[in-house]
């Protein structure tokens, strides 16, 4: 595995101690954000969208994209024929981004991790990649994220590898109401970043 340093700005928001920091981080790098990762071989929204695609059927709606930055997921669920999709991020700079492209019914600027403005069961299904991982948010994002699923929703998420070995699984685990239904091998997000800790897949569906 690798030691998971980077430079840059992923190195920067990996290092972030603070939400508000985090957001500031992700406002500046949103303007080359899209070419980055794709230089880097970003693999989370692929994997969480043949998931979602996997356990919800087409015409699944509303979905919500937690974390959504620049939009990466938005064209690609309407392509597969979910919607409407709803998009929420914690950074200004990013949801600008997003809105630009047209592919998201709605966008929200809020943080994972506290209470969330949205009616229990609210989404059809929920999609976070990226998000989980260092220096961003960890387990405490989950009930806000099960009690706005319908019942019978699947919930996609990416986990860096260290945060699911660090508490993660079993407080998904020890959730009521929850069912892991798919975890899948550890893979490398970003190929074209050397020192990458891998990261992992979870399915849960809201029972």
């Amino acid at each position: 595995m690798g030691s998971g340093q980077h430079d840059g700005h992923l190195g920067a928001v990996y290092g972030a101690k603070a939400p508000e920091q985090v957001a500031a981080l992700y406002d500046g790098w949103a303007d080359t954000y899209d070419a980055e990762m794709a230089r880097a071989g970003y693999r989370h929204p692929s994997v969480g969208l043949a998931l979602l695609a996997r356990y919800a059927p087409r015409g699944t709606g509303p979905v919500l994209d937690a974390g959504c930055g620049t939009g990466l997921l938005g064209d690609w669920l309407g392509i597969l024929g979910f919607a409407p999709v709803h998009g929420l991020d914690l950074s200004a700079g990013m949801l600008a981004k997003a809105r630009a492209k047209g592919a998201y019914a709605a966008l929200h600027h809020l943080a994972l991790g506290g209470a969330l403005p949205f009616a229990d069961g609210q989404f059809a299904a929920v999609i976070s990649t990226g998000v989980f991982t260092t220096g961003h948010v960890g387990a405490e994002a989950l009930p806000e994220l099960l009690r706005i699923t319908a019942p019978g929703g699947p919930v996609v998420l990416t986990v860096k590898t260290t945060l699911w070995d660090g508490g993660f699984r079993l407080a998904l685990q020890g959730m009521a109401g929850l069912t892991i239904v798919e975890v899948t091998d550890p893979y490398v997000s970003m190929p074209g970043e050397s020192g990458t800790v891998p990261s992992l897949a979870v399915v849960a569906r809201r029972s």
